[in-house]
């Protein structure tokens, strides 16, 4: 297999279930990292003019809202979010599924909480249907670290890649002299290096 660097040109990003609720229930790795990397990625898509579909599960339940900061940085697509009502699966609906393929994108990026829930599935029937996936393994977390562990490996063993929140956004970036890859170092690396 041949190593084909994923870019803002060729690849999507899809967050699932940036919930304050569900957030909640991913005790592998405190909140404040995980919500950290997954605002890394959304402002890192944003700066960079990807293509990024977000969904969420019964927002009106315990899951609770997405992370306000994705409506202040991802605007459009945070009023765009896909809204399912309970399907496990996000690939499972008919909605989602329609907006991954609509970004046109044979590449994805995937961080979902729970990795052990929200990831795992639509990963898994990505990769079957074709598509490359990257999934941001310190974007999502589970209940537990061994709900985690199995959930990864289930994904590597399966043709998923798993990366980590800088690894993506340096491959993404590719280079830091760029206006766009300063600006990621300015706006999304250093803060959290000084934070």
């Amino acid at each position: 297999m041949s190593y084909q660097r994923f870019t803002a040109e060729n690849a999507a990003m899809l967050l699932i279930d940036h919930q304050v609720g569900t957030m909640g229930w991913a005790k592998s790795m405190p909140f404040e990292e995980l919500k950290r990397n997954a605002l890394m990625l959304a402002k890192t898509a944003k700066i960079l003019n990807m293509p990024v579909v977000l969904t969420s599960s019964m927002e009106e339940y315990a899951q609770g809202p997405l992370l306000p900061e994705l409506e202040t940085i991802l605007p459009a697509e945070f009023a765009a979010r896909v809204k399912r009502l309970g399907i496990v699966n996000a690939m499972d609906d008919e909605n989602f599924a329609a907006a991954v393929k609509a970004t046109g994108r044979k590449k994805l990026i995937i961080a979902g909480v729970t990795n052990d829930v929200c990831t795992v599935y639509p990963a898994l029937s990505l990769v079957s249907e074709g598509f490359e996936v990257q999934v941001v393994a310190d974007a999502g977390a589970s209940p537990t670290k061994f709900a985690d562990d199995m959930a990864l490996r289930r994904m590597e063993k399966n043709g998923v890649t798993l990366t980590s929140t800088n690894q993506v956004i340096a491959e993404l970036a590719g280079n830091w002299a760029t206006p766009e890859g300063m600006e990621i170092v300015q706006q999304v690396v250093m803060p959290t290096l000084e934070g």
